[in-house]
């Protein structure tokens, strides 16, 4: 029992991790790999259950019933790894996407086109409604992608919006937390100076904005699982798809000078030339999707 308990708090860790790296990518979503990894209604269900009784039961000082009542080892597990992810990976990504952008882009391309497949698949019966579903959360993350950037804003009104938004998208497969806070103009300064820096003043009303959207956008999605599963997961898939458009590895960023900040305001995308790069970049396209492929296999082995 504890072997299996510590191999729980080590796999979740894991999966935390992943899903924190993720979320620091511009056009990955935490949420995919939250749904690929199989925990992503355990983590919808565990948020929820911060209500009125968890409330109740945290003041009447019965902890061992609030912690059974949100899951909390699996949350406290799974954020620990997403809060270390982020936190330790800030400045390496930041060294990659400038130094390597397209093998990096090229590997989370192929991580989200296998997706699609995997997770498509988990829909246990196609129909018109499913489709429909597909469709609209296919032409959703394109349209998205396509919007133009907003400026730098710290306001803290403004950082308390960015952190419902973000968390929104994070935990929504598809549909990027991080890439949102481009276009809201505030990734640069949350995602890697703040994050880098921890700078609290930045952080602080991005938490408050991130707590309050997930637990209530967890009730909304806890309820379209329950009463329309097969819908839902169709458009959670048709995000992931529609996202391909962010991830293509051969685009050059377009940056803007902002006193003595460089930040990030929109991408421009090429045809790729049939050079050594463009192998390389292959390969890591094949190596993402061979990485889902051996991720699900090893689920099912493990269920």
């Amino acid at each position: 029992m504890e072997k299996s308990n510590i191999s729980f708090y080590i796999s979740t860790v894991l999966k935390g991790a992943a899903m924190g790296t993720a979320n620091v990518i511009p056009g990955v979503s935490g949420g995919t790999i939250a749904l690929i990894t199989g925990i992503f209604e355990r983590l919808i269900n565990a948020i929820k259950s911060f209500d009125l009784k968890a409330l109740k039961l945290l003041t009447a000082g019965q902890f061992k019933a609030f912690a059974s009542h949100i899951d909390l080892s699996f949350l406290f597990s799974l954020f620990l790894g997403i809060g270390a992810a982020i936190i330790s990976l800030a400045k390496l990504f930041e060294f990659l996407f400038e130094h390597y952008p397209i093998y990096i882009w090229a590997y989370f391309f192929g991580l989200v086109i296998a997706s699609i497949y995997f997770i498509g698949k988990t829909v246990e019966q196609w129909s018109i409604s499913t489709i429909i579903s597909l469709l609209i959360g296919t032409i959703s993350a394109v349209t998205i992608s396509v919007l133009s950037p907003a400026s730098e804003n710290s306001s803290f009104i403004y950082l308390i919006i960015c952190g419902v938004v973000a968390i929104c998208s994070m935990i929504l497969p598809g549909l990027s937390g991080s890439f949102v806070l481009i276009l809201m103009g505030n990734y640069q300064l949350v995602m890697i100076k703040a994050v880098s820096e921890l700078n609290l003043k930045i952080l602080f009303p991005v938490a408050i904005g991130a707590g309050v959207g997930l637990v209530a956008f967890s009730h909304i999605l806890s309820w379209l699982l329950k009463k329309f599963h097969n819908q839902t997961i169709a458009m959670l898939t048709g995000f992931i798809a529609g996202s391909l458009g962010i991830l293509w590895p051969w685009k050059e960023a377009i940056t803007e000078q902002f006193g003595e900040k460089v930040k990030t305001v929109d991408f421009n995308y090429y045809t790729p030339q049939m050079n050594g790069e463009f192998y390389f970049a292959i390969f890591f396209i094949i190596l993402g999707m061979v990485s889902i492929a051996a991720t699900e296999i090893i689920a099912n082995r493990k269920a």
